[in-house]
């Protein structure tokens, strides 16, 4: 009992920092770490199992809070102090979740679907990152349209949580909140966190029957395009090709981020 406390937490240590990382999906690395279902089934089950469901999500809770309250400011200063080589390291890590996500496609044979659906996704994510600057840019006082507006952006960000594939930050990212959401994390900002908190919770309630429905009655198609949408997510997030000596540490960063996601998968198999 005291072990699966302690793997709960730590495993939500694990997923709240990944959150904080641009292009880094928690929903796959939840599913890495094999708690994805339990989690999705947790939420959509609560009603039937009260207390397993609430000590396990409250346990896995603790842990996502933690990992991102202690994870806020050293990858801030990462990105803003070495942004390409940081970002090439978890370009790798995205890289390395995608054989995760095209084993749940289950693709038995090459069909029309493979490269339609992927498309959609790509396209969704690309052309969510063609709106205008601005357009989701929330007002700087504390007002109730901010409260709202910071809940809409909770809401949003509540499918990155659940979806498997699509990176919380990154989705703060393109709503441009997400130098807002980390500084908040980081001064502990309530004003900010609350109405971000409950539009997350409402959001992961509204969202998640619907998701483990559609991924247990069409996990070809939804999966495939949770797979565009990781392609769409590491072209935004590329940042661009390094020169001279700056090259080699980017591809050793990349290829460390990809095998270190690998491992972890197949540990997760093994266990």
């Amino acid at each position: 009992m005291r072990n699966h406390v302690v793997l709960t937490v730590a495993k939500g240590l694990i997923v709240g920092g990944t959150m904080l990382v641009p292009g880094v999906s928690g929903g796959t690395m939840a599913m890495i770490l094999g708690i994805y279902d339990r989690l999705v089934t947790s939420v959509s089950s609560f009603m039937k199992h009260k207390r397993q469901s609430l000590f396990f999500l409250a346990l896995f809770s603790a842990g996502g809070l933690a990992g991102m309250l202690l994870f806020a400011n050293p990858l801030l200063a990462l990105i803003e102090a070495y942004p390409m080589p940081t970002l090439y390291f978890f370009l790798g890590a995205v890289a390395g979740g995608i054989p995760v996500i095209l084993k749940q496609a289950r693709i038995e044979r090459f069909s029309w679907k493979v490269p339609l659906y992927t498309i959609l996704g790509l396209l969704a994510i690309l052309l969510f990152t063609k709106l205008p600057m601005g357009t989701f840019q929330a007002e700087a006082d504390r007002g109730f349209v901010q409260i709202l507006f910071l809940a809409a952006v909770g809401f949003i960000a509540a499918v990155g949580l659940v979806l498997p594939g699509i990176s919380v930050s990154y989705l703060l990212l393109l709503m441009g909140q997400y130098d807002v959401t980390m500084k908040a994390i980081s001064d502990f900002d309530l004003p900010i966190l609350m109405p971000l908190a409950v539009g997350l919770l409402i959001g992961i309630v509204l969202t998640t029957k619907a998701l483990e429905r559609a991924m247990k009655r069409y996990p070809q198609t939804t999966y495939l395009i949770i797979f565009g949408f990781v392609a769409g997510s590491i072209v935004e997030v590329f940042p661009g090709v390094p020169a001279g000596s700056t090259l080699l540490l980017c591809l050793g960063l990349l290829a460390a981020g990809f095998c270190l996601i690998r491992l972890l998968s197949r540990q997760e198999m093994k266990a």
